[in-house]
């Protein structure tokens, strides 16, 4: 390695100041590229019920193991539709850009109002499996591992009767028995023939306008959360486990990551107009809810929001991971930074998250230039069509925003300048990263509300990347819940394997690490579930290593 990339290597840790100017050129190439099956969710012009405005999201994993990310966008209906519902879409990567539906051929047959989607291979045969969340009851698609999947929900013990408005979930190893359990949200509990018509009730009206009615006003619902009998089936363990010692709640975003640095999983749960959640993990199949306590149950000024989508990352790079929620129109991002494991501040104002006051969804970390510091992409779109022309100072297509990290702990917003597909307001709603064009970058899809989907791509500069694709033994074979530590430098990064998150969608498992100017990595450490730690030596960077998890440390 030259001297000169050791030094501006180095240099680039020091300093956030001496980072170069951003420069980034975002383009939509989802019509090129195959995308193109539109969403249906709902009324166009207007909703009648809240069933209609929450939308759906995506996955994007590698369903076929031929190492090629593949898409799944969950798909919705419309009150008394007919029978022509649209399927759910899975759009196999063929590769060079190109996308192809295969869905029904694939066995994703169930239509309705799917909502949310979160994926894990929760049998351990090296296949990854998909939970899609319905208003109605969920869908456990096991992976048969030929292309196709199976309707695994009766098998697994998973509830086909009654209704829930299933929203968020997770994959995720609580107990840290090597097999993988699930975390469901539910957001309310709606029945449609007892729900008002816009208008007719105090929380049905806004800004003068006749809109849906809810959250408010009507019941709240209740979390659920399903142990692995490592046979193939799941128990419900919500009461035993804590889940339901808070009550009721509006929940709709989750992720599952460590919080506080312990070695076991935590859960956090975006609320609409309820305290948002924190489950923290107490290591006997527990646990506490201590959102209010730890600062990330309500804003700075301590009110109320309606929570949509989390991302989390170390943005700031201390070590500990920190808390991104979206928010209702109005509103700021929430930035939650972790001061100690244990208690959060939101410095949303302070780190720059206050030029835009948009409807947020979907929502990421994403190193878009791969300077070693991971921005902040988000999706936005009103929930209401009703606002479209009545110069209300809001408007139903919204544009997708970009905060570039400064290295510093602030962020500045970039939207401006990251090019044409940032230019493009949109009805978003589910959000996911990966790397989608096999360059070893990650590029960003959205779904739009009953629109085509986006699928953005920066064809801008980027820095220096190193991919970790990580397969458990001991552990799941997801590798979900594994921490990886990259030193380049002089600086570490860190990153957790995770399922679920953004707004009911699942980003690549595949950990993308920005390197900047450094052209290797000095050291990998990969700390497992089952509590072997790994380390890898000196590594080159701008490559994707498959690393699986050894029988011993």
């Amino acid at each position: 390695m030259r001297r000169s990339a050791v030094v501006a290597c180095l240099t680039l840790t020091i300093a956030a100041a001496t980072l170069p100017a951003f420069k980034a050129d975002f383009h939509d190439l989802a019509a090129s590229s195959g995308l193109t099956a539109p969403n249906v969710y709902g009324g166009l012009a207007r909703k009648d019920y809240i069933l209609e405005t929450t939308g759906n999201g995506v996955a994007i994993f590698d369903y076929d193991n031929d190492g090629r990310n593949d898409i799944f966008i969950a798909n919705g209906t419309r009150l008394n539709s007919s029978p022509n519902t649209p399927l759910s879409q899975l759009y196999h990567n063929e590769g060079n850009g190109r996308f192809r539906n295969v869905a029904a051929q694939a066995g994703l047959t169930h239509s309705g109002w799917a909502q949310g989607v979160c994926v894990g291979d929760y049998d351990n045969d090296g296949h990854p499996d998909l939970l899609v969340t319905y208003y109605g009851h969920n869908i456990l698609y096991r992976n048969r591992g030929d292309g196709t999947f199976e309707d695994a929900t009766a098998q697994a013990h998973l509830p086909l009767t009654g209704t829930r408005y299933g929203a968020g979930c997770s994959f995720l190893d609580y107990d840290r028995d090597g097999y993988l359990d699930l975390f469901i949200a539910n957001y309310v509990d709606l029945d449609l023939a007892a729900t008002p018509h816009p208008g007719q009730g105090e929380f049905c009206v806004w800004k003068n306008i006749p809109v849906m009615c809810g959250p408010r006003g009507l019941p709240l619902a209740h979390n659920v959360l399903y142990h692995n009998n490592r046979d193939g089936t799941f128990t419900d363990v919500s009461e035993s486990a804590g889940i339901l010692k808070p009550g009721g709640r509006y929940s709709l975003g989750v992720a599952a990551a460590d919080f506080d640095n312990d070695g076991w999983p935590d859960i956090y749960v975006a609320c609409d107009m309820t305290r948002s959640l924190l489950f923290h993990n107490l290591h006997n199949g527990t646990f506490e809810e201590r959102g209010v306590e730890s600062g990330v149950a309500l804003n700075f000024d301590g009110d109320l929001q309606a929570g949509m989508g989390i991302a989390v990352a170390d943005y700031d790079g201390d070590g500990l991971l920190d808390i991104a929620k979206t928010n209702f129109s109005g509103d700021l991002t929430s930035l939650y930074h972790n001061d100690d494991g244990k208690f959060f501040t939101d410095v949303s104002r302070e780190a720059g998250l206050a030029s835009r006051q948009l409807l947020g969804w979907g929502v990421a970390f994403v190193d878009v230039d791969d300077d070693g510091w991971r921005d902040l992409v988000v999706a936005n779109g009103h929930v209401y069509p009703e606002v479209e022309g009545k110069q209300l100072g809001d408007t139903y297509l919204q544009p997708t925003v970009l905060y570039h990290n400064l290295g510093n702990g602030k962020f500045r917003d970039v939207t401006t300048e990251a090019g044409p597909a940032f230019a493009t307001p949109r009805p978003a709603r589910g959000l996911a990263v990966g790397d989608l064009l096999g360059d070893g970058h990650q590029q960003i899809v959205l779904v739009n509300m009953n629109s085509t989907p986006s699928l953005l791509a920066n064809h801008g500069p980027h820095g220096h990347y190193l991919n970790l694709s990580l397969t458990g033994t001991k552990s799941n074979r997801s590798a979900i819940g594994a921490r990886a530590i990259v030193t380049a430098g002089g600086r570490n990064r860190i990153d957790e394997v995770m399922s679920g998150g953004s707004y009911y969608s699942q980003n690549s498992l595949t950990l993308h690490f920005g390197l900047g100017d450094c052209p290797r990595a000095d050291k990998i450490e990969i700390r497992w579930p089952s509590g072997i730690v790994q380390t890898l030596g000196p590594t080159p960077a701008d490559r994707t290593l498959k690393i699986a998890e050894p029988s011993q440390p």
